[in-house]
């Protein structure tokens, strides 16, 4: 892009990984985004919701022309809630142990270089994201917004500071497995109303969550609608045997796997927290809506690594 020297980027780093070196690694990713000539402003704070709060206003008040957040999902969930409804693109660096809003973009994983690169080109597209209505803060999400089994398990794999990534998930789900009961919930798709007992319902915009796991491989971010997977009860056993498919997308055809898809979500059910892009959201019942192109993301050039 002819005019990235005049480009202000805002800088959201993990605000959770505050020690351990973070501090000179966000200085070295300000350094490489100047060397591509761009003018960096940075937005990092103690806390998430302090970083979101820096974030917000700079968007607001037109002090930055493009918000960049480094880490994973739960960064790309604050760059979410910080843009979407605005003019001003996220640019995702996606450098976390979860990246499945980045995958589901097709951006760089785990790739400095090649992120910067894609920033400095400047090439963006317009995305669904969801919405929770009634909500005022932090009521978008653009990947997942779950609440069952993950969810708790989720809960879980939050408390422990190792394994990391994936193995992490895969032991809390080992962990609290055998102290879980499916969940008693009404789920309404537009004018479709489902009663049932569930092992967990995910509302997705994108087709993974959990660090890979394809628990809607249909999905698509700009298709102007939100996929519903209801894992109806199943024993622990069963569970067990199926859970490694979730991983290929199989698990689709069980038949305890029941995939719908529409614009407006209502999730009722008593005892239960919601988790959106990996982050602790808001109390069930709640209603999503899928908004159309209402978020402006930072993409590859075509045919770029």
């Amino acid at each position: 892009m002819t005019e990235a020297d005049d480009r202000r980027i805002g800088l959201v780093a993990n605000p959770r990984a505050a020690a351990g070196g973070s501090a000179a690694a966000l200085r070295t990713l300000a350094a490489d985004l100047r060397s591509h000539g761009l003018r960096v402003v940075d937005l990092s704070a103690g806390t998430a919701g302090a970083a979101l709060a820096r974030a917000e206003h700079a968007v607001r008040e037109g002090s930055i022309d493009v918000l960049a957040v480094a880490g994973g999902d739960g960064m790309a969930h604050l760059g979410v809630n910080a843009c979407a409804g605005t003019d001003i693109p996220l640019a995702i660096i996606a450098l976390g142990t979860g990246n499945d809003i980045a995958a589901g973009l097709g951006l760089p994983i785990r790739d400095q270089a090649a992120s910067l690169a894609m920033i400095a080109a400047g090439r963006t597209r317009r995305i669904d994201a969801g919405r929770v209505a009634d909500i005022e803060h932090r009521s978008w999400f653009a990947g997942t917004l779950y609440a069952g089994f993950d969810a708790v398990v989720n809960a879980r794999a939050n408390t422990w500071s190792w394994p990391r990534g994936q193995a992490r998930y895969n032991l809390a789900v080992l962990r609290e497995l055998p102290l879980f009961a499916p969940i008693p919930y009404v789920v309404t798709v537009d004018e479709t109303r489902v009663e049932t007992e569930a092992m967990l319902v995910i509302i997705a915009n994108a087709p993974s969550y959990g660090g890979g796991m394809r628990v809607t491989p249909n999905a698509q971010m700009d298709d102007g609608r939100l996929d519903v997977l209801v894992l109806e009860r199943v024993g622990r056993a069963e569970f067990l045997r199926v859970f490694p498919r979730v991983f290929a997308g199989t698990h689709v055809d069980h038949p305890a796997v029941r995939i719908l898809s529409g614009c407006s979500i209502r999730l009722e059910a008593s005892g239960i927290r919601s988790y959106a892009d990996g982050e602790p959201f808001h109390p069930v019942p709640l209603t999503a809506q899928v908004v159309p192109r209402a978020l402006r993301v930072v993409v590859p050039e075509p045919g770029a690594p």
